[in-house]
């Protein structure tokens, strides 16, 4: 039988579910996921999301900071990979079994 949520881990997983929580932000994991290796270069991501590139890259940013994207530099641009495994993570702690 699967314990409930400790106080903690709720806290912990309303802010991953916050940053889940914007149409944008979902469209770019979205978009991310499907890219090949899971990857993509910011400039790829602005243009299919309809917002302007400071916007981007601030969801890109929550993203980051909620675990769910890995950034890397290359020259002037900036690339995000899709985390293994996150989803699955918030996913298993909201499903009962």
């Amino acid at each position: 039988m699967k314990q409930p949520l400790a106080q903690a881990d709720a806290e912990q997983l309303a802010v991953t579910l916050k940053a889940l929580a914007d149409p944008a932000r979902l469209r770019l994991l979205s978009i991310v996921a499907s890219s090949e290796n899971s990857e993509a270069c910011v400039c790829d991501l602005i243009d299919p999301i309809g917002l302007s590139q400071p916007t981007v890259s601030h969801h890109l940013k929550v993203l980051t900071e909620a675990g769910f994207l890995t950034r890397s530099k290359r020259g002037t641009w900036a690339y995000y990979r899709l985390v293994p495994g996150t989803l699955q993570q918030v996913s298993a702690l909201l499903i009962s079994e």
